[in-house]
């Protein structure tokens, strides 16, 4: 099934509902950064999150930023999700590996380490973005998205964010977000119900090991409430917005000095997007033209 993700509401607005799958994104990532396991559990789990949590903006180009840094070997994290369904990410150390935790799952927790901080940076495309901290709850990411909700926007939200990786790769990546809007966040009993709900599952990819479609757990978790499942099926894809001409400004930066010393001692020089692995190649003469244009602007 192609990445997606789809949105409702139920109990007349009072639930917002945001379902993701983002399997191939998720394997993409693994692939470029030649990710672990347990690697790969976290960046997708994050990338689902920053996904999920950029769907509720409004205006076009707006993106999230999470930056996540634990007490963990894997070193911290970082994702880019934009409303318009891309996303990018990178972890600090991809090849850390760790055994499984008690429940036989990926250990993430203890990847990302349960001491430490998520950061989170809305940008709109104006103004100054707005960023908010909170201090990590587990290192399993879903509990930390969860209690940023509830202590920066203080919205009751359930999220669910799961990945299943084996010899295959990733066979199943996905999130769910549940939110009770301020109108029905005074109903108690809405708010139980469906904490009851969510927390009868055991999981997110599970379900969709299971053949089950978004729709379907919508209707699963929400279709006695007032179900309305919005036609729109948005697309989702892990897509980097690095470019050689970009890596050029960057090394225009550097100046002539350290261009010159590139040339002699490099014959060249190489750079690496963080975020997607791409590799460019920048030769002499790219670096000769750059001191060129440095000199000419400076007359």
């Amino acid at each position: 099934m192609a990445d997606q993700l789809i949105r409702a509401m139920a109990a007349d607005g009072g639930i917002r509902a945001v379902g993701i799958i983002s399997t191939r994104l998720t394997e993409d990532a693994r692939q470029r950064h030649k990710l672990s396991y347990v690697a790969t559990a976290a960046l997708g789990r994050a990338m689902t999150a920053g996904l999920l949590l950029a769907s509720n903006m409004k205006r076009e180009g707006s993106r999230v930023n999470l930056r996540i840094k634990g007490n963990g070997p894997l070193g911290g994290l970082l994702v880019d999700a934009g409303l318009d369904g891309t996303v990018r990410g990178y972890v600090a150390h991809p090849d850390v590996e760790l055994p499984p935790n008690p429940l036989g799952k990926l250990d993430v927790g203890r990847a990302i380490g349960n001491e430490g901080f998520l950061y989170v940076v809305r940008d709109i495309g104006y103004g100054y973005p707005y960023s908010s901290t909170v201090e990590l709850v587990s290192g399993e990411v879903g509990d930390d998205v969860t209690h940023y909700l509830a202590t920066s926007e203080q919205t009751p939200s359930a999220l669910l964010l799961g990945v299943f990786v084996g010899s295959e790769g990733v066979t199943a990546a996905g999130g769910l977000l549940l939110q009770v809007m301020p109108k029905a966040a005074r109903d108690e009993e809405l708010v139980t119900v469906l904490e009851s709900r969510v927390g009868k599952l055991s999981g997110f990819t599970p379900l969709l090991r299971a053949g089950k479609t978004l729709p379907d757990i919508f209707e699963e978790l929400l279709g006695d409430l007032g179900l309305v499942i919005f036609p729109e099926v948005q697309m989702l894809r892990f897509d980097c917005r690095c470019s050689f001409s970009r890596v050029l400004g960057a090394l225009k930066l550097l100046g002539e000095v350290e261009l010159q010393d590139m040339i002699e001692k490099d014959d060249g020089a190489e750079a690496t997007c963080e975020f997607c692995g791409e590799i460019y190649q920048a030769s002499r003469h790219h670096l000769a033209q750059l001191i060129e244009d440095l000199q000419a602007e400076s007359v």
